[in-house]
């Protein structure tokens, strides 16, 4: 196989107008040719994408990528043919490229930092977002550091999310132009300081546009399809990752509607999340919806649809990127905001507020299926294309059935 032979046809990828792409991307740089950029590679077509026209912009274009788990055992229970096939396709494309390549083992630090959080949060009855997470800890924070050492002016991601500067000099981080691919709720966490250091040059372009810039740089990830699992459960079965990391969460317990009627028993509570309706094996002649987790007496406690509406919720480790007078103001009337909660999810109105040292989301009207250790992303509704910033989902308020 040549570098450039791609990994599987498909149909007709437009020819993209190339001056346009990195104009693009250099506009989203905002730093002089030449400067040295650390682009994180993670073997997808987006990040080889960003390192290619970063290059071709005239940028000194280092790239890393992070080996964040056995990708051996994993493609292996896959029943893939090789093993690191993420890493091999980013060295392929620096090699092509030709710039410098760098691979850093951070096994332990992602299981420290994402792997054990993600199980810990399932026995606690809680819904993790390990791609949040990664983005807060070994990406954001641990690469971050990695390319200051090397004398990088800058760090560019593949991630569809804007940056923009404003009148006070301060950087914003903004919706990618194109609204499927907008990963701004994964980067809710993103701190002031961080935010000042990366860079997006996806953010001016949309996915059709950058596969069809990898096929016409000759890249064989042109036509690599788009990761759909959770990266370390490649398989899509985390309940299995869950039983090996945390066999206590295995212990049966109580289906309990509402009403306090026992309607039967599980098998472990980390089956389960806040809106599952499939899978409960109990029968009552209505429509049933898992409406709380109790970790404490591994109860799981179902009701009607209606039971999943969501007055207001508590937030931990908020992260705020708008005015200060804004989250000031919380302490009073409270601030308007736009809420996201899923990130398939448009936002909703609300209102942010702030006593004795909490904050706290209180929709307009009711939001359905909030679940705790979710994020939830507060968006600017004079500027919703605007990040303000969010936090964990910590407890929620139901509305009155």
């Amino acid at each position: 196989m040549t570098l450039a032979e791609p990994l599987c046809a498909i149909p007709e990828i437009a020819a993209p107008d190339m001056d346009a792409a990195i104009a693009s991307a250099r506009a989203a740089v905002g730093l002089p040719v030449g400067s040295r950029i650390v682009a994180a590679m993670s073997g997808g077509v987006d990040s080889t994408v960003v390192a290619a026209l970063l290059h071709k912009a005239g940028y000194d274009v280092v790239g890393v990528t992070l080996q964040l788990y056995d990708h051996g055992a994993a493609l292996k229970k896959k029943g893939a043919c090789c093993a690191g096939q993420d890493i091999h396709d980013a060295r392929l494309a620096a090699d092509m490229l030709g710039i410098p390549h760098y691979v850093l083992d951070y096994e332990s630090r992602f299981r420290d930092a994402v792997i054990d959080q993600f199980a810990d949060s399932y026995l606690k009855g809680q819904t993790p977002v390990p791609c949040i997470r990664c983005n807060q800890t070994v990406k954001f924070r641990d690469l971050l550091d990695v390319a200051r050492d090397l004398g990088a002016a800058a760090m560019a991601t593949g991630h569809y999310v804007g940056r923009a500067v404003a009148a006070d000099g301060r950087p914003q981080m903004r919706k990618a132009i194109d609204p499927s691919r907008d990963q701004s709720y994964f980067l809710f966490a993103t701190t002031r300081d961080q935010l000042d250091y990366l860079r997006f040059p996806l953010a001016g372009l949309e996915k059709p546009a950058v596969r069809g810039v990898a096929a016409e740089l000759g890249l064989r990830i042109a036509a690599k399809p788009d990761s759909q699992d959770i990266c370390f459960v490649p398989s899509g079965d985390y309940r299995t990752l869950i039983d090996r990391l945390r066999p206590q969460g295995r212990e049966a317990g109580e289906i309990v509607h509402m009403d306090g009627r026992v309607l039967g028993t599980h098998a472990g509570i980390t089956d389960y999340t806040i809106g599952q309706r499939r899978g409960l094996n109990v029968a009552v002649g209505e429509p049933l919806f898992v409406t709380r987790l109790d970790p404490d007496t591994r109860r799981v406690i179902v009701g009607p649809r209606e039971a999943l509406l969501t007055a207001s919720l508590t937030l931990d480790e908020t992260n705020w990127l708008g005015d200060q007078a804004s989250i000031e103001d919380a302490a009073g009337a409270g601030t308007p905001v736009l809420a996201r909660v899923r990130s398939t999810r448009p936002p909703s109105p609300a209102r942010l507020m702030r006593q004795d040292g909490r904050i706290s989301i209180v929709f307009e009207t009711g939001e359905e299926g909030v679940a705790p250790g979710q994020a939830c992303a507060l968006y600017d509704p004079a500027d919703p294309d605007r990040l303000l910033g969010g936090g964990f989902i910590a407890g929620t308020t139901a509305c009155v059935v």
